[in-house]
C-alpha cells in the first residue's frame, strides 16, 4: 500500500469519526488532507500520461481541498454555498477529463439524474431559497459529470447491464459507481439540510456524507488515472 493511500483511508476515516462525534477540531486536520492525497496518486500514475488530464485533474483536486475546507461546518450557509462552488470547479474539472477520454452522455444514465436533479431543485427552490440557486446550479454540474462518468465507452470490455457498468477488476469499469456515490454524498445534504432535525441524526447522517464522498472521490480518481 502507497503512502498516499495509507494518509486518504487515515484521513477518511477521521473526518467522518469527527462528524459523527461533533469533534470539528479533528475534521480541520484531516478532511483538508483527502484530496491532496489523491493528488499525490495522480501525480504518481503521471509519467506518460496526457499533461493535459494531469494538469485537469490536480485543478480539480486542489478545488476540492478548498471546498473540504469550506464544508466542515455544512450549517453555514454561506460557508456550505461557497463549497458547492469550490466542488463546481472540481466537477467541471473532471467532466473534461471524462469527456476527453471519450465519455458522452447515455439515455439510461441521463434520465434518472435530470429527474432527480428537477426533484432536488424544487425542493430546495420550496425550502431553502437562501442556497437553491447555488446548490441547483452545482447539481447541474454534478450532473454531467455523474452521467458521463456512466458511459460503457470509458470501460471497454466491462460488463455492461441495461446500459449500466457493472463494477469489476477494472478501476474504469467502478468510474460509473464513483458517480453515483457523488450525487447520493451530495443528495443527502439536501436530505439533512430539509428534514433531518435532532443533532444525533445530523451527525450520522454527515457521516454517511462524507463516508461516501471519500469513496467517490477514490473511484473517480482511480478510475480516471487507470
Amino acid at each position: 500500500m502507497k503512502v498516499e493511500h495509507v494518509v486518504f483511508l487515515g484521513a477518511s476515516a477521521a473526518t467522518v469519526v469527527g462528524a459523527v462525534t461533533g469533534d470539528e477540531r479533528l475534521q480541520r486536520i484531516a478532511k483538508p488532507l483527502i484530496a491532496p492525497a489523491l493528488a499525490a496518486r495522480v501525480l504518481r500514475r503521471s509519467t506518460g500520461r496526457d499533461r493535459v488530464d494531469t494538469a485537469l485533474l490536480l485543478g480539480s483536486l486542489a478545488a476540492a481541498t478548498v471546498g473540504d475546507v469550506f464544508m466542515i461546518d455544512p450549517d453555514d450557509d454561506t460557508r456550505l454555498t461557497n463549497g458547492a462552488r469550490s466542488f463546481a470547479v472540481m466537477q467541471l474539472g473532471y467532466s473534461a477529463v471524462l469527456a476527453r477520454r471519450g465519455a458522452r452522455p447515455t439515455a439510461p444514465a441521463l434520465v434518472p439524474r435530470l429527474l432527480g436533479w428537477l426533484g432536488a431543485a424544487g425542493l430546495l427552490r420550496a425550502r431553502a431559497r437562501r442556497v437553491a440557486p447555488t446548490l441547483t446550479a452545482y447539481g447541474a454540474v454534478l450532473g454531467t459529470t455523474s452521467t458521463l462518468s456512466a458511459d460503457p465507452a470509458l470501460a471497454p470490455g466491462a460488463r455492461v447491464v441495461a446500459g449500466t457498468v457493472v463494477p469489476g477488476a477494472d478501476p474504469r469499469s467502478r468510474l460509473g459507481l464513483g458517480g453515483l456515490l457523488f450525487t447520493g454524498s451530495d443528495a443527502l445534504i439536501v436530505i439533512r439540510r430539509l428534514f433531518v432535525r435532532g443533532e444525533t441524526g445530523r451527525r450520522a447522517v454527515e457521516g454517511v456524507v462524507l463516508a461516501s464522498y471519500a469513496a467517490a472521490q477514490a473511484l473517480l480518481v482511480e478510475g480516471m488515472t487507470a
